[in-house]
């Protein structure tokens, strides 16, 4: 009996020692894996960390409970949600910056918080004029005011609009052209709140010495061999929703530049000349431009129904029909130039010209503030170029990406960093650049979205600075998506966010490129609405007035 006891005691103590033995492993087993998760989670950064509306993983996660006894389970805190926000791309920081919300830390989910509470108590129909730059935006950039951030992205999107709409395709014999009529301008591009009714058109001649920047079909018979569409003139409508959120009547200019090709830098003259010299009515002669910038802006073909006019006479004499129709309205008006690349350098001479001609002053006398939102926008013009534009009160913020080289063209060596000796020396050469306005420098090295390698276009596109402008917060502070826009825009027509949120590069297309079946069963390029060259009939008495003024 003592024997069988003994037995007894000692195959149950090693039952025990076994069930100990199972409990460890699948302890052991369990952490592991949670160790792989949050390992994962710190290496690959999350939407979940940066989106307003985090994904719900509960119905990805693996269940362990068919594997492990209710005994040898661990019960894991409930994580907190979201999880911090990070602001750089490394591993290590990452990794180190993912600390729960119990530690008294701001998260994402604060901050958007914060934004919307701060837009809610200081609306856009009372501050206007300080979003439009009445104070230079002095404490509106560090920390980011939410209400400027949103007009940014807003008058970015106009831009946009601009590339979205252009047909690029050489094998289109439509391309240089808008696909849009400009009625359904916003409504095709699936803007269907933009507040804003398309009033006119813009085009430039292409026989200027800008061959990288302007398309031009393969096919013999086309819309235009001397044209490109170069953007619109648009005026704010009456929609009571719209005049409530603006709180003002807005006449938008929003000029195309160039989506990733920056070969037309090397095309500039990089050479100043007087902005009198291409009929700026300036009476200084010293106020100079970027040579190209001006033939671009200035330069007509009388034999093209588009271009006969020049750009700045087509947008020149829309703003005076738009100032005189609704300038002495009740409601205040602005008038905003928007542009990327190239176009950022003709909302900066749209709105100087604007300005320098006295288009912004109603019949009563009152002053239009005019502005200028640029993205990643060259240096114009000489220091008296900014100097003037000061004198005349034109308001200019510049928002680049720090890694963008267009933004530091041209002048390169000879510009607003120049030492002061330096720069008065060389003052008066024809390559001494001065950037105007304010600048708002983003980096999107700080966007755990994105590469973090510097490759020249896609540090100049125009959707990854949206996308920077949406996740920034100040300087030092980390990125969190405000607006929640969506980071696959990014990709439209680049390469640019991380592969592992598989988004295809390049993705934004026609159907079939544009080509359609016909009744015969073959494939066609189908003909479009005859592109519209609608010069006002009174436009030579508007230019009239603007060469002859009262």
């Amino acid at each position: 009996d003592d024997d069988d006891n003994r037995i007894k005691r000692r195959n149950g103590k090693r039952k025990e020692e076994k069930d100990v033995e199972r409990t460890t492993v699948s302890i052991n087993f369990v952490l592991l894996l949670k160790l792989i998760e949050l390992s994962t989670m710190a290496t690959i950064p999350s939407h979940n960390l940066l989106l307003p509306n985090p994904i719900n993983q509960s119905a990805h996660s693996l269940s362990l409970k068919s594997h492990f006894p209710r005994s040898s389970l661990i019960t894991f805190p409930a994580r907190s949600s979201p999880a911090r926000a990070i602001s750089r791309t490394d591993e290590a920081s990452i990794s180190s910056r993912l600390e729960p919300e119990s530690y008294g830390m701001t998260t994402a989910e604060d901050i958007r918080r914060r934004d919307r509470e701060a837009k809610e108590s200081k609306s856009l129909k009372d501050r206007w004029r300080k979003i439009q730059g009445e104070d230079d935006w002095a404490g509106l950039m560090d920390p980011m005011d939410p209400v400027l951030r949103s007009e940014l992205i807003r008058y970015g999107d106009l831009a946009q609009a601009c590339y979205d709409a252009f047909d690029f395709d050489p094998f289109s014999r439509y391309c240089g052209s808008c696909r849009f009529t400009r009625h359904k301008l916003f409504d095709s591009l699936g803007i269907f709140d933009s507040g804003y009714e398309v009033a006119r058109y813009l085009y430039a001649t292409s026989n200027i010495n800008l061959p990288n920047f302007f398309s031009k079909s393969r096919w013999s018979k086309v819309w235009s061999k001397n044209a490109n569409w170069m953007g619109y003139v648009a005026v704010s409508d009456d929609d009571e929703a719209t005049r409530r959120r603006l709180g003002r009547r807005d006449i938008a200019i929003a000029w195309r530049g160039t989506v990733t090709q920056l070969e037309w830098i090397a095309d500039l003259k990089d050479f100043l000349k007087p902005v009198s010299a291409n009929g700026f009515r300036c009476p200084d002669p010293a106020v100079k431009a970027e040579s190209g910038f001006l033939d671009l802006y200035t330069d007509k073909d009388t034999s093209c129904n588009f271009s006969k006019f020049s750009a700045r006479e087509q947008v020149l004499t829309e703003v005076k029909r738009l100032v005189e129709r609704h300038g002495d309205e009740e409601e205040d008006l602005s008038i905003t130039v928007t542009g990327h690349s190239l176009g950022g350098a003709l909302a900066v001479l749209t709105a100087y010209d604007v300005a320098e001609m006295g288009l912004n002053r109603t019949r009563r006398g009152k002053v239009v503030p005019v502005t200028a939102f640029t993205y990643g926008g060259p240096r114009v013009g000489n220091i008296r170029f900014k100097e003037r534009m000061e004198e005349l009160g034109v308001k200019v913020l510049r928002v680049v990406n720090e890694h963008d080289v267009v933004a530091k063209s041209p002048g390169l060596f000879l510009n607003e960093s120049a030492p002061h000796a330096l720069k008065k020396l060389a003052g008066g050469l024809p390559w001494c650049y001065c950037h105007v306005g304010e600048k708002l420098p983003l980096d999107h090295q700080n966007s755990p979205f994105l590469k973090p390698s510097v490759d020249l276009s896609t540090a100049h596109n125009l959707e990854a600075l949206l996308h920077l402008l949406d996740g920034y917060h100040g300087k030092g502070q980390r990125f969190v998506l405000s607006s929640g826009r969506d980071p696959a825009l990014v990709n439209k027509a680049s390469d640019f966010l991380k592969d592992h949120f598989m988004v295809p590069p390049n993705w934004r297309q026609d159907a079939n490129k544009g080509m359609v079946r016909n009744t015969e069963g073959r494939w066609i390029q189908p003909d479009r609405i005859r592109a519209e060259d609608h010069h006002a009939p009174d436009i030579h008495h508007l230019l009239t007035q603007l060469h002859h003024p009262s």
